[in-house]
């Protein structure tokens, strides 16, 4: 735990502190920010509090002591419920307001971790809860450098499995031999094996309708052939093999022939006039030092397709923040599913991924975007045609 930097950011945020709450491994967050695993599953409540000034103190159960003892400050012992809420009148005595694991309506709920009773219990002493969504980005989603270079090379040996799939597929048609979805998920998983990639699953390789569906992943119960005249998505997120390795997701399109049918060449140049709308939107922002919000990349992206009569197609956010897991906890690109109003900040990463999904077949393109200090980049290559096979 870097207590000086939690403190300083609680000032910056004009918080008076930070709640934070466990019972049986629920918020994962809090170990993760606090630097420290507890020594067995808690069957009791515990709670830590982190002052902007002062020294942190917590409250454990007496039948749980040192639940949270590598972490510094006085530990209130209770037992009764009684104990419980006097315990907690103490520790945030003369505050005001203090953030936890929190979302009003659950706007965000990568963050909304406590239930609504305990934040009940915590306002019922006097204090007012906020939701630590910005704290959680602060020290959740911004990367190291070295997280950064790990995503760069993970996105190296990415397109190039990627680049070997599209190849297969051109290489089993020019042959008159079949392919499926299913062969061509597990050759991208065997790329990605090869490559010291790892995946919590997917890929998704989706013919025609199957790419209309967003979640859509091959089985050996649910697989399509793809064949001449087909249209084809494939969606592959992975990541270096090693500890603290960060995501790479990226999501490519294309034809079996060689003259893609006008419909598809439309609303193909329509998803990625969109993905490039955010992408500008993103990069103009940013070197302008203006603050951006979530929802504006989203409001930006999905504009584009509207204007082309596409928008009821557009059923999912714009992007999701990237880290260790794919999707991070920062700032997502995104004023459909929520209303994200965090602040896009530096040394953190989101995908763009606009997509119109017709009954026939689906668009999607993808590119991740990195945060600096005070420019934009994609990450890695582009689709600027759609892959011809």
């Amino acid at each position: 735990m870097n207590l000086p930097a939690i403190q300083e950011e609680l000032r910056n945020q004009k918080l008076d502190g930070w709640l934070f709450f466990d019972h049986h491994l629920r918020d994962p967050l809090a170990y993760r920010v606090l630097g420290f695993e507890p020594p067995r599953t808690p069957t009791r409540r515990w709670y830590y509090l982190i002052p902007a000034e002062g020294e942190p103190r917590g409250m454990e159960h007496r039948i749980e002591r040192n639940m949270t003892g590598p972490l510094p400050g006085e530990k209130i012992p209770y037992s009764s419920w009684t104990e419980q809420v006097e315990g907690l009148r103490k520790i945030t005595g003369g505050l005001r307001r203090v953030a936890m694991q929190y979302s009003p309506l659950c706007a965000i709920p990568y963050v909304s971790m406590v239930d609504a009773g305990t934040v009940e219990l915590v306002r019922s002493v006097g204090v007012d809860v906020v939701s630590s969504a910005e704290l959680i980005q602060f020290f959740e989603a911004r990367w190291p450098p070295e997280a950064l270079e790990s995503h760069l090379e993970a996105g190296r040996r990415v397109d190039k499995v990627r680049a070997g799939a599209f190849a297969l597929i051109r290489e089993r048609h020019s042959n008159g031999a079949p392919v499926t979805e299913l062969e061509v998920k597990l050759f991208v998983r065997d790329g990605f094996a090869k490559a010291g990639l790892v995946t919590d699953h997917g890929p998704i390789i989706g013919a025609n309708a199957n790419a209309s569906n967003p979640h859509y992943e091959p089985t050996g119960k649910v697989n399509a052939p793809i064949r001449p005249g087909d249209f084809v998505l494939m969606d592959m997120w992975a990541k270096l093999d090693r500890p603290g390795a960060v995501y790479y997701d990226i999501t490519w399109t294309g034809y079996c022939g060689q003259q893609p049918p006008d419909r598809i060449r439309n609303v193909y140049e329509v998803v990625t006039g969109a993905r490039d709308a955010a992408i500008r939107k993103v990069k103009d922002s940013i070197s302008a030092g203006y603050p951006l919000r979530g929802f504006e990349v989203d409001d930006a992206c999905r504009g584009h397709i509207e204007s082309h009569g596409f928008g009821e197609f557009f059923t999912h956010r714009t992007g999701h923040s990237i880290g260790q897991e794919v999707h991070g906890n920062g700032a997502n690109m995104d004023n459909m599913e929520t209303h994200d109003e965090r602040r896009v900040v530096a040394w953190t990463c989101f995908s763009i991924e606009p997509g119109v999904y017709l009954p026939e077949f689906g668009v999607r393109s993808e590119v991740n975007m990195f945060i600096g200090e005070g420019e934009a980049r994609v990450t890695g290559e582009i689709q600027r045609e759609l892959v011809l096979m």
